[in-house]
């Protein structure tokens, strides 16, 4: 555990978070209400002017980098060319530079997890960029309703209707019913299905609507800037949490900048099963991590794995053939990170994975899923080991000739329960070689003679909690409190299957899993195991892309920077150097 003083010396820097702030353009001029600016400098936040214009390939990406939030503020009328209808004849200016920005904008900003409110022109901006749908005039798409004034005459600070909620966020805020202001003739008319409608006024148009997710993305169709110039604090509440969640972004944002962030199991190879992809340089349209991904998550090293099926045969061709394929597999691992030098680079300690960091180049490890890749061959440990391979998974979904798995399959030839007689040879073996002990797989029996095997820790690289979710593949908490006493380390995985028995699993229940692991585990024994490219990612975490997504969530839960640094690879880098530094001993 680091001491107070140590911890204290090791928070990242922090500062008041940014946020864009959209501006208008008309009459060839950039305009912005000041009460924009007033309402964020009230709630701490730092404002940022963010002008228009024509979007050029990473031009919006590139502004993205610069800011922890972002509003979208009111303005001209959106172009309806830009989303596929002619103009109705209410329709009022239009400022086609601006959407295109806005629209690009809202889209990567999306993507990266950045928080927004969307205001007026700028909730309807959310809807038309992310699957919803304006109406151009509320009277021409509601013809022979009674609508209240949405445009009104009064003074802008001044509210005029009363709007009703939903429960959210707008309802925790503001109560069941309450007044706005109101300047606009377009609405919402469809939220999509990425967002829920939390507030209408009595004729039934949208107010404001919320994220479905974990993500902050909040419109709401009145203009809340307007009421702090006339002296009235009601609505910085709204901005205040807009801040709030900005600065838990700006803070991810920060720690993945300053710290090396390690996903411990990824099956990418599987993706491309006749392993004809050229590079993972580029963004790709199937694969979950390619080295771009990875930088956009702030993910700094992973562990690919050569993925072996489990087959029945046990006899020299059957050998014969997997170690074939599995030397096929770490061949392509090494030619894509060939491929990207000098940016990422192969790493098979913690040493180089730290240095890469420090230089700024991404890590790969290798490893391989699944001990039937050695036959009965144990000196094929040592020469994987002298390849760079850093652990072996002693089985998948079936037994093997080295243990009985998780998923025990009796039309598959077994040698008992747990360890077989082989099994053992194998677990010593690794430990003399300096080659990790990955028992994720592995049967509750397997997991305990490999535990009073071993003469250094092991790993669960890619695991649940059983507790949480009743799974043969998910940890007892007695497993969990036996592999730390051993000092191991488990390695919270995202497949919805052993996240949650029912319903949709989401990077909440990720947190969940995290959460509970490091309470009966303890912290210094719980770290991240993605599976993506096998059966891993969950919304809110789908990609190596989002990674931050998840530390922001956890500094958000409670989880401090010294317990995310060991969360995000401390824990696993600290058990591979045991079982490294054994193997030079012996």
């Amino acid at each position: 555990m680091n001491t107070e003083k140590e911890t204290s010396a090791r928070q990242t820097p922090q500062r008041r978070p940014v946020i864009g702030i959209t501006a208008n353009f008309e009459d060839g001029q950039f305009k912005l209400q000041p009460g924009y600016v007033a309402s964020v400098e009230a709630v701490g936040g730092l404002p940022l002017l963010l002008p228009p214009h024509r979007p050029q390939l990473g031009e919006a990406f590139d502004v993205l980098d610069h800011i922890d939030g972002l509003i979208l503020s009111g303005g001209a009328d959106l172009n309806p060319l830009l989303v596929g209808e002619d103009p109705v004849p209410a329709l009022g200016n239009i400022n086609s530079v601006r959407d295109e920005f806005e629209l690009e904008l809202i889209r990567q900003a999306y993507a990266r997890h950045i928080p927004m409110l969307g205001i007026c022109r700028g909730i309807q901006m959310l809807a038309a960029a992310l699957g919803g749908r304006i109406e151009q005039d509320i009277a021409t798409a509601h013809p022979g309703v009674l609508l209240v004034k949405h445009s009104q005459q009064a003074p802008k600070g001044t509210a005029t209707h009363f709007v009703t909620t939903e429960p959210g966020m707008i309802r925790n805020l503001f109560g069941v019913r309450f007044a706005v202001n109101s300047f606009h003739h377009q609405a919402v008319g469809e939220a999509g299905s990425l967002f829920r409608v939390t507030a209408r006024s009595s004729d039934g148009v949208i107010e404001a609507m919320e994220s479905r997710d974990s993500r902050f993305v909040v419109g709401v169709q009145w203009h809340p800037e307007c009421f702090l110039p006339e002296g009235d604090r009601s609505m910085l509440p709204l901005f205040r949490r807009l801040t709030e969640a900005a600065s838990f972004f700006e803070r991810a944002k920060a720690f993945h900048r300053h710290r090396v962030t390690l996903d411990s199991h990824c099956d990418t190879p599987m993706v491309f099963p006749n392993l004809d992809q050229p590079t993972l340089n580029v963004r790709s349209d199937v694969a979950l991590v390619d080295f771009v991904k990875m930088r956009e998550g702030g993910l700094h090293a992973t562990i690919m794995v050569a993925y072996l099926k489990q087959e029945k045969g046990f006899d020299a061709k059957a050998y014969e053939a997997v170690d074939e394929k599995t030397r096929r597999i770490l061949g392509q691992i090494e030619a894509w990170v060939k491929d990207a030098e000098p940016t990422v680079s192969l790493a098979a300690t913690p040493a180089e994975v730290r240095n890469n960091f420090a230089r700024g180049v991404t890590s790969v490890m290798r490893g391989i899923e699944n001990g039937y890749a050695i036959g009965e061959d144990l000196s094929k440990l040592e020469e994987y080991r002298k390849m760079g391979l850093v652990y072996v998974t002693l089985c998948h979904n079936n037994d093997n000739q080295i243990c009985e798995s998780a998923r025990h399959d009796e039309g598959y030839e077994t040698f008992g329960k747990g360890l077989s007689d082989f099994g053992s040879h194998v677990v010593k073996e690794m430990n003399r070689v300096g080659l990790l002990i990955d028992l994720s797989h592995a049967s509750e029996q397997t997991f305990y003679d490999t535990l009073d095997l071993s003469a250094v820790p092991v790993v669960c690289s890619h695991s649940n909690c059983r507790a949480l979710c009743d799974h043969p593949r998910n940890l007892t908490d007695e497993q969990l409190k036996a592999l730390a006493e051993k000092g191991g380390v488990v390695q919270i995985n995202f497949y919805h299957g052993f996240l949650r028995k029912d319903g949709e699993a989401t990077v909440e229940d990720v947190v969940r899993h995290i959460l509970h692991a490091m309470e009966v585990a303890g912290e210094d024994h719980v770290g991240i195991g993605s599976d993506f490219d096998g059966d891993g990612g969950v919304k809110g975490v789908a990609s190596a892309a989002e990674m931050m997504n998840l530390t922001r969530l956890l500094l958000q839960a409670g989880v401090t920077e010294a317990q995310l640094e060991k969360l995000w690879g401390g824990n696993f880098l600290r058990v591979m150097q045991k079982a490294q530094d054994y193997a030079k001993e012996v």
